[in-house]
């Protein structure tokens, strides 16, 4: 038996008058997700428990069988592990974003969590440059992909309540970047690295060109090195996750899953998706599962794009299921294959929330009760209404999803 994941981060969404009433799922053409939805079960899977923020860190926790409750420590310690840094017993991981903001007179607007998207290449240069300039025996920078690095910081962490970026989008971010500022240390810190953004060519460059400039840093999902059992310790499988995320890498490094390093793939739509289809397939050549993560829905969700979460949709089903289900069903293999999302993305909240997320449950062999319908929010509802599958954690969707049971 073969096991495929498929997580199409942020994809759920609500109906709008632009698409005529559907959501982007239902106005996406995606013939073959709608095939094995209909052949298949469809259910809703809680994957936020309740009082835990609906991240990307905790929901795919969830969807990998893990409960956030025991094993969720933050998001930056597990962007870490992807990273190969170690963390001390005395230190603290940092997720640490390039942003572009508003510095006003007595406001701080945050205009862009992305800092445009910028591309690895010039951000690995921004980050260096900061750690030349401003790193200490106390704090480092290590650079990740795009606009998402990491700080390490050693000593007693600071009381603060850190927020993501990309929840305050447009909005007066003035309150939390205040409270940084009430840490002496990270005052500096913050003062000195705004410096040094303004200054570097990458900068003047991406102005000239009229795209945003990463002109500040901003940390937040704090927190220390978790300890998981592997998915071979807890299953017996072996497997393998795709992804173009620190964070989903670093998971599955913990969840003791390969993680290949994909050319191209840069957790947007223009990412390679063709690259990542044959890890998967590779990965199912020797292990027994394939986890693929695209990040372009939840992307395009945070930046208001309704077009692209359209795309990335429909690219999601002609690109990345279709390839794999037709190699999956001419090699004659028996297999079990997930389409879902972690959480949903809403295009008019341009934020994560913590509904119960849609999935279908595709098994090559068969199901006894197929739900007969496409694959859709409103249709994963009315399918658990005749039904009943609403699981109550990723723990039991795991369980069923590798042994056929809950919990």
């Amino acid at each position: 038996m073969k096991y495929i994941l498929i997580i199409g981060d942020g994809m759920g969404d609500e109906p709008m008058d632009a698409l005529g009433g559907k959501t982007p799922i239902e106005a996406a053409d995606t013939p073959v997700i709608d095939r094995l939805a209909r052949a298949g079960e469809q259910l809703l899977v809680h994957t936020v428990p309740a009082g835990y923020p609906p991240g990307s860190d905790v929901a795919n926790l969830s969807l990998f069988g893990y409960e956030p409750e025991k094993y969720y420590t933050g998001r930056a310690p597990l962007e870490a592990a992807s990273m190969g840094v170690k963390i001390g017993r005395d230190e603290l991981a940092f997720r640490c974003n390039l942003v572009t903001v508003d510095r006003q007179d007595d406001r701080m607007i945050m205009l862009d969590y992305s800092a445009g998207h910028i591309t690895t290449t010039e951000s690995t240069a921004l980050i260096e440059a900061i750690q030349e300039c401003c790193g200490t025996e106390r704090v480092h920078f290590y650079p990740g992909i795009s606009y998402r690095h990491l700080m390490i910081l050693k000593g007693e962490p600071p009381k603060l309540n850190t927020v993501p970026p990309h929840d305050y989008m447009d909005r007066d971010v003035s309150g939390f970047y205040n409270a940084y500022l009430q840490v002496d240390y990270l005052k500096i810190l913050l003062e000195k690295t705004a410096a040094v953004l303004a200054e570097h060519p990458v900068n003047r460059e991406r102005i000239r060109r009229g795209k945003n400039p990463a002109n500040g840093i901003w940390l937040w999902g704090e927190g220390k090195s978790p300890a998981m059992e592997t998915l071979t310790e807890r299953f017996g499988i072996r497997g393998s996750l795709i992804s173009a995320v620190d964070l989903l890498k670093g998971l599955g490094i913990c969840a003791g899953l390969a993680v290949p390093e994909v050319e191209g793939a840069t957790g947007y739509i223009d990412t390679n998706y063709e690259g990542k289809v044959e890890a998967a397939l590779q990965a199912l050549h020797s292990g027994d599962l394939a986890i693929v993560h695209l990040e372009g829905p939840d992307e395009a969700g945070h930046q208001g794009a309704l077009a692209d979460k359209v795309q990335a949709i429909r690219d999601l089903d002609s690109r990345v299921v279709a390839p794999i289900v037709a190699s999956l069903e001419q090699s004659g293999e028996d297999f079990r294959l997930v389409v879902t999302m972690d959480h949903y993305t809403p295009l008019a909240l341009r934020t994560h929330v913590d509904w119960p997320v849609p999935m279908l449950l595709y098994d090559s062999r068969g199901v006894d009760r197929p739900s007969g319908r496409s694959y859709s929010e409103a249709n994963a509802r009315a399918a658990v209404g005749e039904n009943g599958l609403e699981l109550a954690s990723g723990a039991d969707f795991f369980n069923r999803f590798i042994r056929g049971t809950q919990g």
